[in-house]
């Protein structure tokens, strides 16, 4: 059987899930293909069109479509009904979308188990309200902070998405700050850049934190960038000078990208050798 797999969104020339999907096919012995196909909001009903007469398996969904996807699938897991947005699309026998979100189980693995028992009652921030802060947020959840606060450059705009966490995580305290705010951030054990901010191609000579506020981070605080391209942002690189912890994106693009085969597949892919891909392509 012949896997055919894309991904879709804008911009994409910087990604490199090709890379990295195409090492997992081999790892599994099968005959598989990846390719980007950028699409913009105002073309992606006829990408789905095109994607499904083409006889694609299925493919993977970027900014920024993860939100809008979701009223074009038929079908959905709990992981992309909870988190209301889709980074992952099975294309069935019947030509149906199922829809899934892998970034929440890429962001829980990409955690180190010491880190993910440290984190547990503690404090955590996230910059920026889009679908792959929605996914950083379930997961935290998940792996039990006691709070979570928000930072967006839209408070209006952001308000639904956090009333809503609010009610399906009533465990967790939530609250929603202007970007411009420190707000919480220094009284967070992780702090998370779920936005563009630093990514290549679109600001990476800029950080969504100021120098100046990482300066007065607790030294034991973790800062997590979602960007894996620069494989060290800005955020990262400044953070690791003031000897602060971090975690970058490529670990969380890996392992979301595994759990995207193996719903493809139904088999799991070789981690390493799909790390070893990304590093080289980098």
């Amino acid at each position: 059987m012949k896997y055919k797999a894309g991904l879709i969104g804008y911009p994409i020339k910087h990604s490199i899930s090709a890379y990295i999907h195409e090492a997992g096919f081999k790892s599994l012995g099968v005959d598989g293909s990846y390719e980007r196909l950028e699409t913009s909001p105002e073309d992606l009903i006829e990408r789905l069109k095109f994607l499904k007469v083409n006889d694609y398996t299925g493919f993977n969904v970027t900014i920024p479509l993860k939100v809008p996807m979701k009223l074009f699938l038929d079908s959905y897991d709990e992981t992309a009904n909870i988190s209301g947005c889709v980074n992952t699309v099975k294309i069935e026998k019947d030509k149906s979308f199922r829809g899934y979100n892998t970034d929440i189980y890429g962001f829980k693995t990409s955690i180190p188990k010491e880190l993910r028992e440290e984190i547990k009652g503690e404090n955590a921030c996230i910059i920026g309200t889009g679908g792959a802060s929605r996914a950083v947020c379930i997961a935290l959840a998940e792996l039990g902070v006691k709070q979570i606060s928000f930072y967006s450059r839209n408070i209006i705009d952001s308000t639904p998405t956090v009333n809503y966490f609010k009610r399906t995580f009533s465990k967790v305290n939530f609250n929603l700050f202007q970007i411009s705010s420190t707000g919480e951030l220094l009284k967070s054990k992780i702090i998370v850049n779920a936005s563009p901010v630093g990514m290549l191609g679109h600001s990476a000579d800029k950080t969504p934190i100021k120098p100046l506020i990482l300066e007065q981070l607790p030294k034991d605080t973790i800062i997590y960038d979602v960007i894996y391209n620069p494989a060290k942002t800005i955020l990262i690189k400044k953070a690791e000078e003031l000897g602060l912890r971090t975690i970058s994106g490529l670990d969380m693009l890996i392992y979301q990208a595994v759990k995207a085969e193996e719903i493809w597949t139904g088999r799991i892919p070789d981690v390493d050798k799909m790390k070893i891909a990304a590093l080289e392509n980098l």
